[in-house]
């Protein structure tokens, strides 16, 4: 498919909801190459070899009791983008029908919106878990997109297999996160619906948004802080340069990266690892791993900013 045949799948965007959805996949994989997933029995072994060591290291880091998904997948973009618009569809189902006074022009302009957020995003994610909106009975599984990795590697000029195994620790760790605490999904999950449920109503819900962020900030904050444990240093050279490419990014890149939140995730990176940085200095090198035990141990936006107020609360 040609950009031209793109746009016009975006031009023939129809249905009732917001978004043509098969379209917008369509169109997204129309102008995204889908790159190589031809691995030899060497890459093979060696992504499940990087899983299981991540695994390991992670425990013993840790103390996080948890067991690797069942489904290890190396995908393409294409397969990166089929993948991922059911979870966008089913993410925004509360807003399904919002297509205002004039749904057809707003559903072109959302289809292609979409479409370009789903290339965008599929030449940039490495590696994903993701345990929420899952079809009933469907498990989770890890997934990496083989073209970013290879290509992203060679652009940090880290050699690829190296590269690859800082990649599987950081989403084991969230393997470890959901693993450790059942009912982080379903906490999330809530939380989304919230700040979404305020946005079909016509307003800003401050309170479900800033609850949802605190929620993700200690996810995300958590894997950057695991995976220093447990590379215990090896691997500082890695974070240096992917936080440096992270800073180094083109207008439009970043402009795109804040209509997908990544550049919210960038904070959350770096806010939550601060977190559990000060958790493990003030209170202990268990102090973080109690973040999982309950849900009323994740933090608040203030205890974020202020980890001594977490850990007067918990030892009250």
């Amino acid at each position: 498919m040609t950009l031209y045949d793109s746009l016009r799948t975006v031009a023939n965007a129809s249905g009732e909801d917001a978004v043509d959805w098969d379209a917008a996949a369509s169109a997204a994989k129309g102008v995204t190459e889908p790159g190589s997933v031809e691995l030899d029995a060497e890459e093979r072994a060696g992504y499940a070899s990087d899983v299981v060591a991540a695994r390991e290291g992670i425990r013993d880091a840790t103390g996080l009791s948890f067991d690797l998904p069942a489904t290890l997948e190396v995908q393409s973009r294409h397969h990166w983008i089929d993948a991922n618009v059911a979870t966008f569809r089913e993410l925004l189902a509360p807003v399904a029908g919002a297509t205002g006074p004039l749904p057809n022009v707003a559903r072109r302009v959302n289809t292609a919106t979409m479409a370009g957020l789903l290339a965008f995003a599929a030449r940039h994610v490495l590696g994903q878990f993701d345990p929420l909106l899952l079809a009933p009975g469907e498990a989770p599984g890890l997934y990496f997109v083989r073209p970013n990795v290879v290509e992203t590697a060679e652009l940090l000029d880290v050699p690829y297999p190296r590269f690859r195994r800082w990649i599987a620790f950081h989403e084991v760790v969230h393997a470890a996160e959901f693993g450790a605490a059942p009912w982080l999904a379903g906490e999330l999950e809530a939380r989304i619906e919230g700040a979404l449920e305020a946005l079909v109503a016509g307003h800003v819900d401050r309170e479900a948004v800033e609850s949802l962020d605190a929620a993700m900030t200690a996810v995300e904050g958590y894997a950057e802080f695991a995976m220093d444990q447990a590379f215990g240093g090896e691997y500082a050279d890695v974070r240096a340069t992917v936080e440096a490419r992270r800073r180094a990014r083109s207008p439009v890149d970043v402009v795109l990266s804040r209509l997908l939140g990544l550049e919210s995730k960038r904070r959350q990176y770096e806010r939550g690892r601060a977190f559990f940085e000060a958790l493990s200095r003030d209170g202990g090198t268990d102090a973080p791993a109690r973040v999982w035990s309950r849900v009323e141990h994740l933090p608040t936006q203030v205890e974020l900013d202020r980890p001594d107020r977490w850990l007067a609360r918990l030892d009250r």
